[in-house]
C-alpha cells in the first residue's frame, strides 16, 4: 500500500488555500507552491504537488462538464415535474441497496445509512414540490377557465385552454 498523501495530511486551513491557490494559477507554478509551503512548515515537493493538481484538476473539469450538461439538458427539456430528479433518487436508491446487498465487509454502514435517510428527506422535498406545482397548476387552470367562461368562449376551447395550463395531451 502506498504512503498517504502528504497534501491530504495538510491542515484543512493549508490545505483549502493550496486548492485556491492552484485554480487562480490555472494549475501551474508548482515549484513556487512547494516552496510557498516550505515557508509554512510543510515539505511536499513540485512533483507531488503536480500529481496532486492534476487529480484536482480532472475533478474540477469534470464537474464543470457535468453543470454545463445539467444546465444545457435543463435548457433543452425543462423537467417541471421533477422526473429527471426521481430518476436520480431511484438511481441513487438502486446502488445504495446493491451496497448493502454487497458482502464484502467493506462498507461503512453509519455513511450509507446518513445517504438513506438523505435520499428520504430528498424524495419527501421532491413530492410535495410536485403537490405544490400541481395545485398551483389546478387553481391558474380553474381561474383562467372561470375567465374564459364569462367572456364568453365555447366549452371546448375552455377546455383546450385547461389542458394546455396543466399540460395534459388532447
Amino acid at each position: 500500500m502506498p504512503p498517504r498523501s502528504k497534501v491530504a495530511a495538510l491542515p484543512g486551513e493549508v490545505k483549502a488555500w493550496l486548492d485556491q491557490v492552484l485554480v487562480e494559477n490555472n494549475f501551474s507554478g508548482y515549484e513556487a507552491l512547494s516552496a510557498e509551503l516550505a515557508d509554512r512548515g510543510y515539505s511536499i515537493g513540485k512533483s507531488a504537488l503536480h500529481a496532486y493538481g492534476q487529480t484536482f484538476e480532472d475533478r474540477l473539469s469534470r464537474l464543470r462538464m457535468a453543470s454545463e450538461q445539467a444546465k444545457a439538458v435543463v435548457t433543452a427539456a425543462p423537467d417541471e415535474e421533477g422526473a429527471v430528479n426521481e430518476a436520480l433518487m431511484r438511481l441513487v436508491q438502486e446502488h445504495l441497496f446493491n451496497l448493502l446487498m454487497a458482502e464484502d465487509g467493506k462498507i461503512d454502514l453509519p455513511k450509507v445509512a446518513k445517504a438513506v435517510a438523505e435520499l428520504g428527506r430528498a424524495s419527501v422535498v421532491q413530492k410535495k414540490w410536485q403537490t405544490e406545482v400541481r395545485e398551483r397548476a389546478e387553481s391558474a387552470a380553474a381561474k383562467v377557465e372561470k375567465i374564459a367562461r364569462k367572456g364568453g368562449l365555447t366549452a371546448e376551447t375552455v377546455d383546450a385552454i385547461r389542458r394546455e395550463i396543466l399540460g395534459v395531451a388532447a
